[in-house]
C-alpha cells in the first residue's frame, strides 16, 4: 500500500465521524463527480470534505482563471496539508469550517451564490440534524438551477436529499473501493 493510501486508512480508523473513507477516491469516481460541472460558466465552486484533496486538484485544474474555490475541511491533518499545498493559489481558500458555516464565507467575499457544491461528506455518520444543517446551507447558497453533487456508499442519502432539492439523478461507479453511488441534485 502506498503512503497516502496507507495515511488515509490510518485516519479512517481514529476518525470515523470525520473520514468516511478506507482509501482516497477514484479516478473514476472523480470523473462521475465532475462531469456535470460546467467549469466554463461556474465562478463559484464549493467543496465540502475533500479529505486530500483528489477532486480539489482535478476541479483546481479545470475552473477558469477567474473562479473561486471554497474548500471546506474539519479534519485538522487533511485541513493542513490541503492548505499548505494551495497557499499560493489566490483563487483557493481552504476553510477549517463545518459546511453549514457556508454562507459566512461567501457573504464576506461579497459572493451571492455559489454555481454548484461538490461533497465528499459522509452524510450518513453525522447525525440527522447536522446533516439537515449543512444540506440546506448548500441548497440557501446555490444560485437557481445551481447545482449539489453528492458521493455516498449507499442510496440511505436519497430521502434526505429529496427533502431540499427538487431534482436528483444517480449514478453509479463500481470502479472505487468501495463502490459509489453519484447524486446530482439541483436546488428547486
Amino acid at each position: 500500500m502506498d503512503n497516502k493510501k496507507d495515511n488515509f486508512l490510518k485516519e479512517f480508523f481514529k476518525e470515523r465521524k470525520t473520514v468516511g473513507a478506507i482509501r482516497p477516491s477514484s479516478k473514476s469516481l472523480g470523473n462521475k463527480m465532475l462531469k456535470n460541472v460546467d467549469f466554463k460558466t461556474s465562478n463559484v465552486i464549493v467543496e465540502f470534505g475533500p479529505g486530500t484533496g483528489v477532486f480539489t486538484r482535478r476541479i483546481i485544474e479545470k475552473m477558469n482563471p477567474s473562479a473561486n474555490l471554497y474548500v471546506f475541511e474539519l479534519h485538522e491533518p487533511f485541513y493542513k496539508k490541503l492548505k499548505k499545498e494551495f497557499e499560493n493559489d489566490k483563487r483557493v481558500q481552504v476553510i477549517y469550517d463545518s459546511a453549514a458555516n457556508l454562507r459566512k464565507y461567501l457573504d464576506a467575499d461579497h459572493k451571492k451564490f455559489a454555481d454548484v457544491i461538490i461533497s465528499s461528506l459522509p452524510l450518513t455518520n453525522f447525525d440527522q440534524m447536522l446533516t439537515m444543517r449543512i444540506l440546506k446551507s448548500a441548497e440557501i447558497a446555490l444560485k437557481p438551477e445551481g447545482k449539489y453533487i453528492q458521493f455516498q456508499y449507499s442510496l440511505n442519502a436519497r430521502k434526505l436529499l429529496i427533502k431540499i432539492f427538487n431534482s436528483i439523478s444517480i449514478q453509479f461507479t463500481a470502479n472505487n473501493l468501495p463502490p459509489a453511488f453519484v447524486y446530482t441534485c439541483k436546488k428547486k
